[in-house]
């Protein structure tokens, strides 16, 4: 399983004393079309990595070599509410990497948060305009802070990835399209 990135537009860090707080992850909220699909995250999507403990880093830029948190260390923790799941990162500002991203959240250069996932379970509706795609269950492997909060900064071969089972997917989508027509025919 590829581990598949979002960034959402309505995901926002702020620095608050020597932490990096906000929501990570938005609830039922529609991203931009990802090559022939939208798609949201619904909020019992996050519920395995909360119930299991999920060791969930926190990076600068999806980066693996500027862990900023962990939430096994405790240097990040997450919790669900209403709205999405909101994180709080305390990064060792004693690592440049780490120094160099609290300044920038705090002047507000950087005001976004992003997140890497592998999908679980998820439901396709055809019935729209544009299909949409509901996250349901997923394993979070972790949230970063990101630049460019918004689907077009994505990783490219990712979003190329679901578009390609999007695609693959087009006879069975054919198939329920013709059943609908010939349910409401009848």
């Amino acid at each position: 399983m590829e581990t598949e990135r979002r960034a959402w537009k309505e995901c926002r860090a702020q620095a608050d004393g020597n932490r990096i707080v906000g929501h990570a992850i938005v609830f039922d909220s529609r991203s931009e079309n990802l090559g022939g699909f939208v798609e949201v995250i619904a909020s019992e999507a996050v519920d395995r990595a909360l119930s299991e403990g999920a060791d969930v880093r926190a990076l600068v830029d999806h980066d693996s070599g500027e862990v900023i948190g962990r939430t096994r260390a405790g240097t990040m923790t997450m919790k669900k509410d209403d709205r999405g799941l909101r994180v709080m990162i305390e990064p060792d500002e004693e690592i440049s990497y780490a120094r160099d991203i609290m300044r920038a959240v705090a002047r507000g250069d950087v005001s976004g948060f992003s997140f890497g996932f592998q999908v679980l379970s998820d439901s396709w509706d055809y019935e729209q305009k544009t299909p949409l795609r509901t996250i349901l269950d997923m394993r979070l492997a972790e949230i970063s802070v990101v630049a460019f909060p918004a689907y077009q900064a994505t990783d490219a071969s990712v979003a190329m990835r679901s578009l390609r089972e999007f695609q693959a997917a087009q006879p069975l989508r054919d198939a329920k399209w013709y059943e609908s027509k010939l349910r409401l025919a009848r």
